[in-house]
């Protein structure tokens, strides 16, 4: 079982980190030339920008076992597909029961998006959110282990 994690815009690295450390779990975290990350433990993979390089790049990397760390739902659909647990950085699983419904309503949003030339912000990160996301991590260690 490793860690592998999305690292464009992630906001849980710490905490992912600590946990990674503390469970004695081997963390990458890809990222590219646009995002500098410092990690206290785990190794950073950076990658040449370019459409979809991270995503690409983490994916060639999984094993069956591995966790995945990402909120991107069509990373998420390829790791799902590779026999991978994957979390969301709010803290949501992303499951073979959930993920077409979610490609769908991202597809349905993105097309309401362009549409009405609206954009719609994230709600602020909040402690809540870190201790959802630290839970559930934890959950699907234990699970894998």
């Amino acid at each position: 079982m490793r860690i592998l994690v999305d690292g464009d815009s992630c906001p849980v690295l710490e905490i992912t980190s600590k946990i990674a450390k503390k469970n004695n779990i081997e963390l990458l975290v890809f990222t590219d030339l646009n995002h500098q990350h410092q990690l206290g433990y785990g190794e950073i993979i950076t990658v040449d920008q370019g459409f979809q390089s991270v995503d690409m790049e983490l994916y060639n990397e999984i094993k069956a076992d591995d966790i995945i760390i990402t909120s991107d739902y069509g990373l998420a659909a390829l790791a799902l597909s590779a026999q991978t647990a994957v979390l969301s950085f709010s803290g949501r699983e992303f499951k073979n029961s959930n993920i077409n419904r979610l490609l769908a309503q991202r597809h349905r949003q993105h097309k309401e998006r362009r549409r009405t030339a609206r954009h719609t912000s994230h709600k602020k990160r909040t402690e809540k959110d870190d201790k959802r996301f630290k839970n559930k991590l934890l959950e699907i260690i234990q699970r894998f282990k």
